[in-house]
């Protein structure tokens, strides 16, 4: 009896965590990536009209995008390594966010801590990236290649689409069959 509880429980945190990812992950990455994309866009065109436009325009909005989409694939990496070895860290996310007022005072000290090698660097690389993604950004538009919206919302649309499309693989769209 012992094992089928385990197993359901097992089964539920993994549902949980699923259901974290899909609403509080990829919800927001798409909604932001599309965002971020049609600023990118719109600056672009604006400065085909009113700026010069050329073939380093194209290589370092490029470029851009693909530093976000790598940088948005190698967290995605990161989440998906937790995902499969701990999914009860992202269903007491869920467990806390679905939570209100006091209870989540009291459930948030309940919430699951992380032990694994490397732990101590997250940080620092998190922080590196987004200071790879803004020093891009910040180079490609004092060189004047590209207008400031343009190089500072390609790279995160990147990201944000990276995240989306490598987390689709794992975790499939909801269908309205069951």
């Amino acid at each position: 009896m012992g094992k089928i509880i385990t197993a359901q429980r097992k089964e539920n945190e993994a549902q949980l965590a699923e259901t974290y990812i899909r609403t509080y992950i990829l919800f927001p990455s798409g909604l932001l990536g599309l965002l971020a994309m049609i600023i990118g866009i719109l600056a672009l065109v604006y400065q085909l009209f009113v700026e010069t436009y050329d073939e380093w325009t194209f290589l370092k909005s490029s470029g851009l995008m693909l530093a976000g989409i790598l940088l948005g694939w190698g967290q995605t990496r990161y989440h998906r390594y937790l995902f499969r070895a701990f999914p009860e860290f992202w269903a007491s996310r869920m467990r806390s966010s679905s939570s209100r007022g006091t209870q989540r005072l009291k459930k948030a000290s309940v919430e699951v801590e992380l032990r694994h090698a490397g732990r101590s660097l997250v940080p620092l690389v998190y922080v590196l990236g987004i200071g790879c993604l803004i020093g891009l950004s910040a180079w490609s538009f004092s060189s004047g290649s590209l207008d400031y919206m343009a190089a500072f919302a390609l790279p995160w649309a990147g990201f944000f689409w990276g995240k989306l499309f490598t987390w689709r693989s794992v975790i499939p769209p909801l269908t309205g069959k069951k």
